[in-house]
């Protein structure tokens, strides 16, 4: 998995060997780039679409399925949205919201139906249940326990910020995956934690799990330092952004997706 990061990524450096940029192909196929406004030329923006083009052929080989080159934009940003237009990327009919919550204001206390409790996972004995539970929240089988097991092999992973809704015969029903990039922070200078992802087994909705949990990880977050927490969600999915909302979520902003075919090597 590291060599396919390392060979999905590219790094631009100036004539005194200072970083100015960089542009990578994630595990979903989504081209992800950042550079030094002044350093942004049109050669490098051929080189950037050239490694997002041979990151996707090089898939299409190996999964021998047409793909393609995904990114994303939030809305306003004119000059990405003009990139992606310029370079074959159309612009997606779904959508993805952000949201903030500040951690300074009160934080109600979780309710929960009679019997139920809410517990950190375990460790990685669970992980089998852990993708079940997943599987049956969101509706896919997307989730692998190799996908769960790296996402708890990374160091900032905290068992204890990733949290689980039990129903009385121990049955886990919901989860709110909490966490900290202290990298992300420092870069930003925030102090941010994630309250994502968060689902609901289908028998078990509409009960306040995912609310509860949410403001579990909400406290544990204020009890971290962290200044504000923040979210992901579809644009589709209102009752996460309700649920978000009823605990003092706002959107911040909104993010447009576009994807470009590319054909096979």
């Amino acid at each position: 998995a590291l060599q396919q990061v390392q060979d999905n990524t590219r790094l631009w450096f100036d004539a005194g060997n200072h970083m100015i940029g960089y542009a990578l192909v994630d595990h979903y196929n989504n081209l992800l780039f950042e550079f030094e406004p002044q350093a942004f030329t049109l050669e490098i923006e051929a080189e950037i679409i050239a490694l997002g083009i041979a990151c996707i052929q090089r898939a299409m080989q190996e999964e021998g399925e047409t793909l393609t080159l995904d990114a994303s934009c939030r809305a306003g940003d004119t000059e990405k949205i003009a990139f992606l237009t310029r370079h074959g990327f159309e612009q997606q009919e779904g959508y993805s919201v952000y949201m903030v919550r500040p951690l300074d204001q009160p934080i109600p206390a979780p309710q929960l139906p009679e019997g139920f409790a809410i517990r950190h996972v375990l460790g990685e004995e669970e992980v089998e249940a852990l993708v079940a539970l997943h599987r049956a929240a969101v509706g896919t089988e997307h989730m692998t326990v190799e996908e769960r097991l790296a996402m708890m092999s990374v160091p900032e992973y905290d068992a204890k910020l990733d949290l689980l809704a039990v129903a009385p015969d121990g049955r886990l029903v919901a989860y709110c995956m909490c966490s900290i990039s202290e990298e992300e922070n420092a870069a930003t200078g925030r102090k941010e934690g994630y309250t994502d992802p968060v689902g609901t087994h289908p028998d078990f909705q509409r009960r306040g799990l995912a609310r509860a949990l949410m403001l579990t990880g909400l406290q544990a977050l204020k009890q971290r330092g962290m200044d504000f927490a923040v979210l992901g969600t579809s644009g589709e999915n209102i009752a996460m952004q309700r649920t978000a909302e009823s605990v003092g979520f706002h959107v911040a902003s909104t993010t447009f997706w576009f994807a470009r075919p590319v054909t096979p090597a």
